[in-house]
């Protein structure tokens, strides 16, 4: 893995089974949770973890002929690993930025999420507040 400041201080990330990767140079906006409606089908989750990436900043470093895309919305094209189905980013069309799924970072970005946007779309089941936290699985 590559640690933060390595690689010029290039980012790592890939999908669940590994078969895509790749790096970006840097962040280009806050991180934060978004609850739109899209997200919440396309990651079967409450809401994503999204931020903000240039384009040029951004490259493939393994697997780009596994990639595959939806387009969710007019101009919004979601990339997925054609073979685990992790999401990774969603390009824009007309946009020099597009749309870094942040889990799928293997390195840590040094930046945390700082707002949920689009929780006018929750779940109605989603409430957030604390709940009793476990480091691993509790089957009691």
């Amino acid at each position: 893995m590559i640690e933060a400041g390595d690689d010029g201080g290039r980012l790592a990330g890939s999908c669940l089974c590994g078969g895509v990767r790749y790096d970006l140079a840097r962040l280009d906006g806050p991180i934060g949770h978004c609850h739109c409606v899209t997200c919440r089908k396309a990651h079967a989750a409450p809401f994503t973890t999204t931020a903000r990436v240039r384009v040029e900043d951004f490259r493939w470093t393994a697997g780009e002929e596994l990639l595959r895309g939806y387009e969710s919305s007019a101009g919004k094209r979601r990339m997925f690993c054609g073979q685990c189905g992790s999401q990774i980013v969603a390009v824009l069309a007309n946009s020099d930025q597009m749309v870094l799924r942040v889990a799928t970072l293997d390195d840590d970005p040094g930046k945390r999420p700082v707002a949920h946007i689009w929780t006018s779309h929750d779940a109605p089941w989603l409430e957030v507040y604390d709940l009793p936290s476990h480091l691993e699985w509790a089957d009691k």
